[in-house]
């Protein structure tokens, strides 16, 4: 099964695409993972991802299409994947149609708000990675597995968290009627707990 996630900064694709793709026994892939990947393996089309990322600037679409489609042909891929991160345009997702059947793209819908409250709310440890939400450290500001100090990161500050909420309703939320239209859509309600959204994941995908 060929399947794409969808869905806003913070609404839990990563978590659940780790998950799901245990479930399946299909690779997760993320166009920041394979974009590393092909850097450091020098591969062309790293190498051109390499030079735009060395001068600070996005690495255009074609660069990023070329590394996909590269990485959709390695053999692990024959059974099936899921694509996290890509497509995040129509672009991308009509480049993306040339090349890959999908078969299943789900949406993990949470509301602005909810989101808002759920990445403001996060702290984290720089010195072992723990992740905690402010609702669950009863005032605490201390890692509760090494004791060190908990810091709210840069990106999960209010503004900056609507600031990608709106890059997001305005780049990747019209992928969501493009795939409409083509009958992929399958809406799972981000907002419920973890499990519980894992298991409608599921359903959707008759797993």
């Amino acid at each position: 099964m060929n399947v794409i996630f969808l869905g806003p900064p913070g609404a839990g694709k990563g978590t659940q695409a780790v998950r799901v793709c245990e479930r399946l026994g299909i690779p997760q892939i993320s166009t920041g993972d394979i974009l590393r990947r092909a850097i450091k393996d020098q591969t062309p089309t790293g190498l051109a991802a390499k030079s735009y990322i060395d001068k600070g600037q996005l690495v255009p679409d074609s660069v990023v299409i070329d590394i996909v489609r590269e990485r959709l042909e390695h053999d692990d891929c024959k059974g099936g994947y899921l694509l996290d991160g890509f497509p995040r345009t129509v672009q991308q997702a009509e480049a993306l149609e040339t090349f890959a059947k999908i078969d299943a793209v789900v949406d993990i819908d949470v509301s602005d708000e909810k989101l808002v409250e759920r990445l403001s709310g996060r702290r984290v440890c720089l010195s072992c990675g723990g992740t905690y939400h402010v609702s669950r450290l009863n005032g605490s500001t201390t890692c509760e597995k090494c004791g060190e100090q908990l810091i709210q990161r840069d990106d999960d500050k209010a503004e900056t968290v609507l600031s990608r909420l709106s890059v997001y309703h305005a780049q990747t939320e019209p992928l969501i009627d493009f795939y409409t239209q083509r009958g992929l859509i399958k809406k799972v309600d981000g907002a419920q707990p973890m499990d519980e959204c894992y298991a409608a994941i599921l359903a959707v995908l008759g797993a």
